[in-house]
């Protein structure tokens, strides 16, 4: 299960699909337990802790991104110097990461524990959700160190071509934390926070797999002047890896602010547009497992300096990408409805306008599919090349966007100018993208 996998020799769009679908299967089990989550908390506590619970998803997201934003800066240096062969700087590569993400694991626990209530009040948050939705994230919060380690460890992994090893991690832990969630949920009434603690224990036995994995490959072992702190290295890395990090938060933000908006449409709103969020990872993921493989693809060749098999992969990539995009959009609209009705529970009349609302976003995200599936290639194949800087712009783009869009559109189109948001988003971020790849894929110069 510890394989690594050469990426730099072979047909590109078998290559990547075969490293995609461990992927897209990971990110499928991630997301069926997300929902089964989500299934238990409103079939058994009813619309409120449902909300509550998905209110989180942006401040969730917000903090919980950071670890990954970093790890795939780790990932993309370790895949460049697997591709040239230099397992030196590979293990050195290993040392240093594991330096900076316990440093950053410190700073950001005791960041994200002591604003965690101030921005639920700046976010409009509802009475009805309020002490909920923090009682769920300062759990959530509490399990950061592995969420590090789960993301750093299977960075290293994906980098050597390995994404069979992280999908059984995460499949033995899905179990777990759906086992888990029924049990302390619907068994022993700990509410939401059960929720919480479920998943945190499911984390940390995803961690140990990983973790066990990696000690497997002597490649990634890293020695003891490999832990001495190294400039170079150190701020190769953070240049690698901050501007994911900081693109994903500055994303988050956005989201935030968006919330804070939806928020502002009273109750009602607020649980079918977070009802509607809930899938959001749902239809995303196919788009996210291909961006992942494509990003690993291109670090590994533009390492072996191969860029004609980049441009090749990009290009296969993002036909895939869009055809993906189009069928899981169709299947959105023709059965989100059936699908939304699952997690909705309550009296007749409130469930059956959550579920309106829920719908209408469902169907406006789904026409928007193509343009975010476009976008997670062409980011992951610059970030693969070694340039985060524009994929960090992109998500100033995607924050002037939906913020933009969430306060104008509503004074003319109502809620669903609200919708649009999202989408416009998406839209902006992949035109910059697209243009900012293939100028870099010019630059090069091998």
């Amino acid at each position: 299960m510890s394989r690594t996998k050469d990426m730099t020799t072979g047909k590109p769009v078998v290559l990547i699909l075969a490293f995609a679908i461990p992927i897209l299967a990971g990110n499928l089990i991630q997301q069926l337990y997300s929902l089964v989550d989500s299934l238990i908390v409103g079939q058994l506590l009813g619309v409120t802790a449902l909300a509550a619970v998905s209110a989180s998803g942006w401040l969730d997201w917000a903090v919980l991104s950071i670890p990954m934003g970093l790890a795939q800066g780790f990932s993309i240096q370790a895949a460049q110097y697997f591709g040239a062969n230099r397992p030196e700087e590979l293990r050195r590569t290993v040392g240093q990461s594991i330096l900076i993400a316990a440093a950053t694991t410190v700073l950001l626990e005791i960041a994200s524990q002591l604003l965690l209530s101030p921005v639920l009040g700046w976010m409009n948050t509802p009475a009805e959700t309020f002490s909920l939705t923090e009682g769920y994230l300062r759990i959530i919060y509490g399990g950061l160190p592995v969420v590090m380690a789960v993301n750093v460890l299977n960075g290293f992994l994906h980098a050597l071509g390995n994404s069979r090893t992280p999908l059984a991690a995460l499949a033995v832990a899905s179990v777990v934390n759906m086992v888990l969630d029924w049990f302390f949920v619907g068994t022993c009434h700990m509410g939401i926070n059960g929720g919480a603690c479920a998943t945190v224990i499911a984390q940390v036995i995803s961690a140990l797999i990983s973790f066990r994995a990696v000690r497997r490959l002597n490649i990634l072992h890293p020695e003891r002047k490999d832990l001495r702190p190294d400039r170079r290295m150190t701020a190769r890395l953070i240049r690698l890896g901050v501007p994911i990090a900081f693109q994903n938060v500055i994303i988050a933000v956005g989201g935030l602010i968006l919330q804070g908006v939806v928020n502002g449409f009273g109750f009602v709103f607020m649980a079918g547009y977070n009802a509607a969020s809930r899938l959001q990872g749902l239809v995303e993921m196919a788009g996210a497992s291909l961006g992942n493989a494509v990003g690993t693809f291109a670090g590994q060749n533009i390492g072996a300096g191969k860029k004609d098999r980049v441009r090749n992969g990009l290009h296969s990539s993002a036909r895939i990408g869009a055809g993906m995009a189009l069928v899981i959009g169709g299947i959105m609209i023709l059965f989100g409805k059936q699908i939304l009705g699952l997690f909705i529970r309550d009296e007749q009349a409130l469930a059956e306008q959550v579920l309106a609302f829920g719908y209408q976003f469902l169907c406006v995200m789904a026409a928007g599919l193509p343009m975010l599936y476009l976008l997670f290639v062409y980011r992951s194949t610059l970030q693969g090349l070694g340039n985060t800087f524009i994929p960090m712009i992109s998500g100033f783009v995607e924050l002037g966007m939906r913020v933009g869009c969430a306060l104008l559109l509503p004074l003319m189109l109502g809620v669903w100018g609200i919708y649009t948001a999202e989408i416009a988003a998406w839209a902006g971020a992949a035109v910059l993208l697209i243009i900012g790849c293939y100028r870099e894929l010019r630059k090069i110069q091998i």
